[in-house]
């Protein structure tokens, strides 16, 4: 995870805030260790009060909250254009632990909530707080979260279709949808979403009126002809093309391309927001890394020059080795998993791609990884891990840098000369 915060020395005041969607309760200790609870609407009002509270202070204030869902974020927002005032985040599962540690029970209330959050931001045990609308990359961050639900809703739609509808009604068509971004045959399925709307053309009607449908110049005369035999012989449920289910199938076809549709949208923004962004284009000159994947890395992580090393970034990625020890006994060394799961998924994505590429170092640390048995599953995960991680990295570094990717680094000799790759 990112830097944590040293306790700040001097007189301060500090403030643990419990975010809940209605109201807020916030415990105030001064600098003579005096507390005060006070309990506030989420709301302009509520908002103005406490900021009174913090003022009659007369010092700086260091305010720690942890997240809960979308509703710290207003508070944080408005706090944030309060001078002397720092913002902390603290880990939901750091409060939990410290919880139970501090009042040997999973009980769990506002008060005590905001105590424990007052215990972890006066020992250090907060986070630096980056917030995405004041460092910039809100509207990146909202992108590619509108990007990830259209994703998903897609991912729902194709297999309701393709374990649903297409098993029921035409279960030979199945094999036909090679791909999940073919939205032809999905209109194909749309004109003709049954065996009997097929047969209601002759073979020939049918290739002309399906090539009619397709924007590409792709002659697929072979490949409907024989859709139409599939169709001629299928063994689906013999429904009605104008029946009320075969209706219902192509509401949801039409869904599935309106989501197509809304994902192509998305891209096209994304591409025309950063299409001046420095950082954007170097990430796709990583092997793997297209511009959803930049876009996912840029708003999951915004500036990654803010992490003083490539360890804590990967932390933050939870990318990192974790082994459970005690005394003699000693666990399994594996990933942590503690950090940002989109970031985690964009790399090894990234990691998956770029192995299957014919020449860059991350398929030679693949091919490393898994030399002494190729077969072997469980060894190929853990190299396609090992390669997610990389892929982090080199993308750590050239931001870092400001440099873009090299596919291979060939380091200059002291007599000049450099070294071949078969060396």
């Amino acid at each position: 995870m990112p830097t944590y915060l040293e306790p700040t020395t001097g007189p301060i005041t500090r403030v643990a805030i419990d975010i809940a969607k209605f109201s807020h309760q916030a415990l105030i200790e001064s600098s003579n260790g005096r507390r005060k609870v006070v309990v506030f609407s989420n709301d302009r009002d509520g908002f103005e009060v406490f900021a009174k509270q913090l003022d009659r202070a007369g010092m700086p204030a260091d305010v720690a909250f942890e997240a809960t869902g979308d509703y710290h974020r207003a508070l944080a927002a408005f706090l944030s254009t309060k001078s002397g005032v720092h913002l902390h985040l603290v880990s939901s599962i750091a409060t939990n632990r410290t919880r139970e540690a501090l009042y040997n029970s999973w009980d769990k209330n506002d008060p005590k909530d905001a105590q424990v959050i007052l215990h972890l931001l006066k020992t250090g045990g907060t986070q630096i707080y980056h917030d995405p609308f004041v460092n910039g990359y809100h509207d990146l961050q909202e992108l590619a979260n509108t990007y990830h639900q259209a994703s998903l809703r897609k991912v729902r739609i194709y297999h309701s279709i393709v374990t649903h509808y297409l098993p029921m009604y035409f279960p030979e068509a199945e094999p036909y949808m090679s791909s999940s971004r073919s939205d032809w045959f999905i209109r194909l399925l749309l004109m003709t979403p049954c065996p009997a709307a097929i047969c209601g053309y002759s073979k020939s009607d049918f290739i002309k009126a399906a090539s009619a449908i397709q924007y590409r110049k792709f002659d697929r005369a072979r490949w409907l002809a024989d859709f139409y035999e599939a169709a001629k012989s299928s063994i689906g449920v013999p429904v009605r093309p104008d029946c009320a289910a075969i209706k219902a199938f192509q509401l949801t076809l039409k869904e599935y391309l309106h989501v197509c549709q809304v994902r192509e949208q998305l891209e096209d923004q994304a591409a025309l927001e950063l299409r001046d962004h420095p950082d954007f284009q170097r990430l796709q000159t990583i092997p793997g890394i297209g511009p959803v994947l930049a876009l996912t890395i840029l708003a999951e992580a915004g500036d990654l020059r803010r992490f003083p090393h490539h360890r804590q970034f990967l932390k933050y990625c939870g990318l990192d080795l974790c082994t459970d020890q005690s005394g003699r006994a000693r666990g399994a060394t594996k990933l942590s998993k503690r950090g940002n799961a989109r970031l985690r998924y964009a790399f090894w994505m990234a990691g998956a791609v770029a192995v299957n590429k014919r020449e860059n170092t991350f398929r030679q640390k693949f091919d490393r990884y898994t030399s002494n048995d190729p077969k072997n599953r469980d060894l190929k995960r853990k190299a396609y891990t090992a390669v997610a991680a990389k892929v982090a990295r080199v993308a750590y570094g050239i931001l870092k840098a400001g440099t873009s990717y090299r596919r291979f680094y060939e380091p200059a000799i002291p007599s000049g000369k450099t070294p071949s790759l078969g060396r």
